[in-house]
């Protein structure tokens, strides 16, 4: 076992799980990655939650006493889902205080039935901070064309805001640009900017699963070379971008106000083709000020033999351009794939949310008491 994640920790990268249940708190099993695994934060999802509410692992109890008070279906997720997430920032609380705000947090995503409404996003997120209640939380909002407004609007309010669904470097330009309208509103209306935090979700392997495959299906020897070059390029090429926006004058302007650059965090970093390594996208991606989220499975392949030499991503940025280049001479259209990978995100989270709603009414049903 090497310490293959104290390595990445002291390169500026923070490590995230990447997963979140009732079992994990009430075992102690977060409270040990915590202090043996280098783990400084939590990221929840619709589908996360959908996996260890189905379980049942750890929820009966909760449900029990919910369906005799006969709440509806939506009120029963949410006091699950915010229950744990209050816990499990409890338990994060220490390295809160220890990093003053940086770390130590964990993220809760808007109702994803919403993410092409700005105005009922921007109330959920409120909503979900009240329920939450601590401030060691981040709401999750989706970079949809929706969603940029609402992450302005949420941030201008002082809500701290984990911004998720974000394949493209347009949009990502777009989200900082949310970030720091934000900051302007939340500083204009008196709020200490130093108190709200934001990071910036830039998911990683699902641009090389879908990329992979129109290469594929070119099969010429040119394509099968540029094979998982694509998601490696794009997150290299956004942390270029976060770099020339953090330091534009427009935000020296905040920082000097007491503001917090928006970290970029690399999501979607378990590695799907098995073909490539399966700590490719913690490896390759080591960067000052930012956050790896890793399911479980990922990080204990990075403790076991993860490869931290350093910083792996400034000083790529031209070969990432090229790579990204090559891949549009073979006619793959960037624009096409990151459009699509936005919408199937979008449609897998609500699905996951739908999927939820059914088995927790099922069991609302079963447990509810007999007239």
């Amino acid at each position: 076992m090497t310490d293959a994640l104290k390595r990445l920790s002291d390169e500026g990268v923070a490590i995230w799980l990447d997963d979140l249940s009732r079992k994990r708190i009430t075992s102690g099993n977060l409270a040990e990655l915590i202090d043996q695994s280098h783990v400084v934060g939590v990221t929840t999802n619709p589908s996360i939650f959908q996996k260890a509410i189905s379980s049942g692992d750890g929820y009966e109890q909760q449900l029990a006493d919910l369906a005799v008070r006969k709440v509806t279906v939506e009120e029963a997720i949410r006091m699950i889902t915010t229950a744990d997430v209050r816990d499990a920032a409890d338990i994060l609380r220490p390295v809160f205080e220890a990093t003053d705000g940086q770390d130590g947090r964990v993220s809760i995503e808007v109702d994803p039935r919403l993410a092409h409404d700005t105005h009922a996003t921007v109330a959920e997120a409120k909503q979900l901070a009240w329920l939450v209640d601590r401030p060691n939380t981040l709401i999750k909002i989706p970079a949809t064309e929706a969603g940029l407004p609402a992450i302005a609007e949420t941030i201008g309010r002082g809500i701290s805001v984990n911004v998720t669904l974000i394949f493209s470097l347009e949009r990502y330009r777009k989200v900082m640009d949310a970030y720091l309208t934000g900051l302007e509103k939340a500083r204009t209306a008196g709020l200490d900017l130093s108190l709200i935090h934001s990071v910036a979700s830039f998911f990683v392997s699902r641009v090389d699963s879908e990329i992979d495959k129109r290469l594929d299906a070119l099969g010429t020897d040119e394509a099968k070379e540029l094979r998982g070059k694509a998601a490696l390029a794009n997150a290299r090429l956004a942390y270029q971008a976060y770099e020339e926006v953090f330091s534009s004058d427009r935000w020296a302007a905040l920082e000097k106000a007491g503001a917090n650059k928006q970290r970029p965090l690399w999501a979607s970093t378990g590695v799907k083709d098995p073909a490539y390594k399966d700590t490719l996208y913690v490896d390759d991606l080591v960067a000052p000020n930012t956050v790896n989220t890793m399911p479980e499975a990922t990080l204990e392949a990075t403790a076991d033999h993860g490869q931290i030499t350093g910083d792996t991503v400034r000083g790529t940025y031209e070969q990432a351009k090229a790579e990204l280049d090559a891949i549009a001479k073979l006619g793959i259209s960037y624009d096409d794939v990151v459009q699509l990978l936005e919408d199937e995100g979008v449609d897998k989270f609500e699905q996951s949310w739908n999927d939820l709603l059914k088995s927790t009414e099922a069991e609302l049903k079963r447990l509810a008491p007999e007239a």
